[in-house]
């Protein structure tokens, strides 16, 4: 398994705080905001994350690819590939690969530093 600093990120970017992410082969760094935050995330072959909500979530995906299934509608994002998931609906994931993407939250408290 590789880690956070063998990403495409810049050093600016590897520089920053550990999130404390509570699924095992995820890892991300977190940029915290006042009312935001922004996570730039590793994801290794985990498979499915569970459907899940909470406040509006606008990603990209840099490397790899992931099903995401955003009320009930399944695409495949892959490098390059952005997404918008609107505050409070329903949406899962699977991945199938390494997958390094980046999510800007709504919510300034969804991830805490390590």
């Amino acid at each position: 398994m590789s880690n956070i600093n063998d990403l495409v990120y810049p050093e600016m970017i590897k520089n920053l705080p550990d999130a404390n992410i509570p699924f095992n082969g995820v890892h991300g760094k977190l940029f915290q905001g006042n009312d935001h935050q922004i996570i730039f995330f590793e994801i290794e072959p985990i498979g499915e994350v569970a459907e899940h909500s909470h406040g509006a979530q606008w990603g990209v995906v840099f490397e790899g690819e992931m099903d995401l299934t955003i009320d009930g509608v399944t695409k495949t994002y892959k490098n390059g590939d952005r997404y918008f998931i609107p505050s409070g609906i329903k949406h899962s994931a699977n991945f199938k690969k390494r997958t390094q993407l980046m999510d800007f939250f709504e919510d300034k408290n969804r991830y805490f530093a390590k």
